[in-house]
């Protein structure tokens, strides 16, 4: 006897389950019920839609209801709102716009609602010219308003992925773009010192950063809308977009029996199985397994929620498939430069209060003999023992595939030792004959093994000077064009004939331009019966984590008129041609 298998939601996680299923069942009924217009269409690409990457609305389209129909014979039914479930009669309730209310039963059910952009309950929130970014017709809105002749200037609430992501496509839009987050950060899933130099390149591009501020209301102007801040300033552009993050769209399963965790999200076990029985979900609107640490977590990503979809499929029809958790793996484009990030930050580690180490290193993304080699930073994170627990790098090339190096190290439970030992692949305009992995290994076995002691720039504040030596030991020249207040500069060529000039009584903290010279000098050091460590990262890392952005200063305020006119006047300093989108959180 052939299943009845109902979808609700068409895009990631519910379309690879549907395609999946039929391929392994080419006798179950299924119906796949998506509220929207489309279904499995790229929402990740949509930001680039905007900014003119992807020219042709079509591509966003991966697969039609036709599509579906023809190659699958599934039953695919757009703008139909499943808007409740009767877990014990095994119905669903759908809203539709082409046949109204009505109600469909089911053998087995895979929810894949995903998540929804988070409005905040402020005054004004309705206000038209607000636009979030999720669904096609939602990037329709943002694309007409920005293609209007009379737009000029834009407020996008939110540092995150999709805020970064809209920031720039704005800004390749033809418009000048300012970001103004609620933390002092942007992207907060990266440190702080990889963070900044993100806002460094966004800063670098035109983009305008504004942070720790927040939005408390909105209002109507005559032409566009005024921006409240909590600071009494208002801010005034043609539109906002709000990319202040997603909440699980599981309304619908209010008296369904499913149980939910404290945000809302659908708790699942490793069979993707709810708390009812015959019921699946997947994708964004659930609670995962976080796999490092075994915690629960939610980690919207498109990966995970495919994986997700295949996974039910096969439990339907039989196989004996299990999710195994959630690494957390992602990467984002900010204008030339790339983020990617695997495991866990720093934050979460302490969070959990896990015992880490960490180490930066700033190799070249290939043979820097070879014409157009750039500097990667990555850094990874391990226990004391080296048991690897997540890494972050940025750079221009060559990002993505190290960080899905160290993942794949990561997903088998690798030691930093296994990352000295990758045999990678090699040749001048790809990578070194050490690869980026290589070193990063290097550097981490180094710290595990004592043959070095390090310490990190946030650790710089709590160096007593009475009992220490900052020591510089780039060339005289770098320390001349910048360095850290208070250090002495000993070249790390000129230091054996210089160890007089050093109190073997202090402990020496020294460091270079990225953190090979200072090793090198530490074990010189060391072996002349030094204590000593080494700035993991060196002035590279230092200087990257002291960037701020732009002060804010309001080209017009003062006690009678605290608005500030951001299609007229800046906040900021401004290129020539300049006008303003502002992005605020």
């Amino acid at each position: 006897m052939s299943k009845k298998v109902l979808i609700v939601g068409g895009v990631a996680g519910g379309a690879s389950a549907a395609a999946r299923l039929r391929r392994l069942d080419e006798h179950a009924e299924i119906i796949i019920f998506e509220k929207g217009p489309y279904i499995s269409f790229a929402n990740c690409g949509l930001p680039y839609y905007i900014g003119g990457t992807i020219d042709d609305r079509e591509r966003l389209l991966v697969q039609t209801p036709k599509g579906m129909a023809d190659r699958f014979c599934i039953d695919v039914r757009t703008r139909s709102e499943v808007v409740a479930i009767d877990s014990q009669k095994r119905v669903v309730k759908i809203q539709s716009q082409e046949r109204g209310a009505y109600e469909e039963s089911y053998d087995e059910l895979i929810l894949s609602p995903g998540a929804k952009p988070i409005i905040p309950d402020l005054p004004g929130k309705d206000n038209p010219l607000i636009y979030t970014v999720r669904s096609i017709p939602d990037i329709d809105r943002i694309k007409e308003q920005v293609s209007s002749s009379n737009n000029k200037s834009s407020i996008v609430i939110g540092g995150g992925f999709i805020g970064v992501e809209m920031a720039e496509n704005l800004k390749e839009a033809g418009l000048d773009v300012t970001l103004i987050e609620g933390n002092a950060q942007v992207l907060t899933p990266y440190d702080p010192e990889l963070a900044a130099a993100l806002a460094q390149e966004m800063e670098n591009h035109g983009v305008n950063l504004l942070f720790s501020k927040r939005v408390q209301g909105f209002h109507s102007l005559e032409q566009g809308i005024g921006v409240e801040l909590a600071d009494g300033h208002t801010l005034t552009a043609d539109m906002v977009i709000l990319a202040i993050g997603v909440t699980p769209d599981t309304y619908f399963l209010k008296d369904s029996g499913v149980s939910l965790g404290a945000r809302g999200h659908i708790i699942v076990n490793e069979a993707l199985e709810s708390s009812v029985p015959h019921i699946y979900a997947v994708g964004d609107a659930i609670e995962v397994t976080e796999t490092i640490h075994g915690t629960k977590a939610t980690i919207p990503l498109a990966g995970p929620a495919n994986k997700q979809g295949r996974i039910v499929a096969d439990r339907i029809a039989g196989l004996p498939s299990t999710y195994k958790g959630t690494q957390g793996t992602s990467i984002i484009k900010v204008f030339g430069m790339t983020a990617a990030t695997t495991g866990s930050n720093e934050k979460t580690l302490q969070r959990l209060g896990v015992e880490y180490q960490t180490v930066i290193v700033h190799p070249a993304s290939h043979a820097s003999y070879y014409p157009g080699s750039s500097a990667i930073t990555l850094k990874l994170l391990f226990t004391p023992q080296g048991k690897i627990l997540g890494a972050q790098a940025v750079g221009y090339d060559g990002v993505d595939k190290r960080i899905d190096d160290i993942a794949v190290a990561i997903h088998f439970g690798g030691h930093v030792r296994d990352l000295t030992e990758l045999e990678l692949s090699y040749a001048p305009p790809y990578s070194s004959a050490k690869d980026p992995v290589n070193m990063a290994g290097y550097a981490a076995e180094n710290m595990i093994t004592g043959r070095v002691q390090t310490f990190t720039y946030k650790q710089l504040a709590d160096r007593q000077p009475e009992q220490s030596i900052l020591l510089d030991v780039r060339s005289e020249i770098e320390h001349q064009n910048g360095h850290i207040p208070g250090s002495l500069s000993i070249p790390v060529d000129e230091l054996r004939q210089r160890l007089d000039e050093l109190d073997p009584s202090k402990e020496i903290w020294l460091y270079c331009q990225v953190g090979l010279r200072g090793y090198t000098a530490s074990q010189i050091l060391r072996q002349h019966g030094f204590s000593v460590k080494n700035l993991s990262g060196g002035y590279k890392t230092y200087r990257q984590a002291q960037f701020k952005p732009a002060p804010f200063t309001a080209a017009k305020q003062d006690h009678h008129d605290p608005t500030v006119n951001v299609k007229e006047k800046s906040l900021f300093p401004l290129t020539q041609h300049s006008r303003n989108v502002l992005i605020m959180s």
